[in-house]
Order: C-alpha cells, then structure tokens, then sequence
C-alpha cells in the first residue's frame, strides 16, 4: 500500500528546500492530499501529482529520484 500523499508531500519538502516556482503550488496541494481518489478545490489527485511532476524537472539527486518513481508509482 503506498504511503500516504501528504507524507510524500513531506518528504519533498524535506528534501528539497527550494523548490522551483512552478512546482510549490502543486507541492503545497499535495500536503492537503491523502490518497488518489482525494480532490483539491475542484482538481483530482491524479491532476495534481502528474503537474507536479511536470513542475518538478528541475529537481535532481537520489532523494529526487526515488520520491518522484514513487509519485510515478501511484499514477499507475
């Protein structure tokens, strides 16, 4: 079962202390997220993962790599 998005959220937020600013209001959404079928104001979970993804290119390193497969992961 995968975690929880919100604790994703913190991870990222962990990790990645300056986040572009393309990818922060789509981090920000993800905090307030708990699994794929959660909306935020009238988006999906899918929309806000896979725009945070898109936002999220310029974030690099191990830490980068394995949260966002993991994001990956729960689009699936």
């Amino acid at each position: 079962m995968p975690r929880p998005i919100r604790e994703i959220a913190i991870d990222i937020t962990d990790h990645w202390p300056n986040p572009w600013f393309g990818a922060v209001p789509y981090l920000r959404a993800l905090h307030t997220l708990e699994d794929m079928q959660d909306n935020y104001g009238v988006e999906s979970a899918h929309t806000i993962v896979s725009y945070f993804l898109a936002n999220a290119k310029t974030w690099r390193g191990p830490d980068a790599r394995r949260i966002k497969a993991e994001l990956r992961g729960i689009l699936a």
